[in-house]
């Protein structure tokens, strides 16, 4: 292991960063445990020569437990379930995913 993976491990296993969740592949899939770091914010967009702000949720897993992420993968956290909209991203050294979420209205 790096230095940086290292760092991304302690990050994750951090109580102040991270939460405890599952991942479901497809949403269908069995239930995977994960520490997820989520980011709730703004996002200033623009169409034509408006600008609109929108809630974002962002969540970062680690790629060391979930080599696999997709569009429609689901994640459990805090009670709320989470669909993973587009494709998620990998940061510059592979080590952490970022996938923008949207909560769905029925956790069943």
């Amino acid at each position: 292991m790096t230095a940086f993976t290292h760092a991304i491990t302690a990050l994750f296993a951090d109580p102040n960063m991270a939460a405890d969740a599952t991942w479901r592949a497809g949403g269908t899939g069995p239930a995977v445990p994960v520490r997820v770091i989520r980011r709730a914010q703004d996002r200033v967009e623009g169409f034509g020569a408006g600008r609109f702000v929108t809630d974002t949720t962002l969540l970062d897993l680690p790629l060391l437990v979930l080599p696999d992420l997709a569009e429609g993968d689901t994640v459990e956290l805090e009670g709320t379930r989470y669909t993973l909209r587009g494709a998620p991203v990998r940061d510059s050294l592979r080590l952490v995913w970022t996938a923008e979420a949207r909560a769905d209205a029925d956790p069943g």
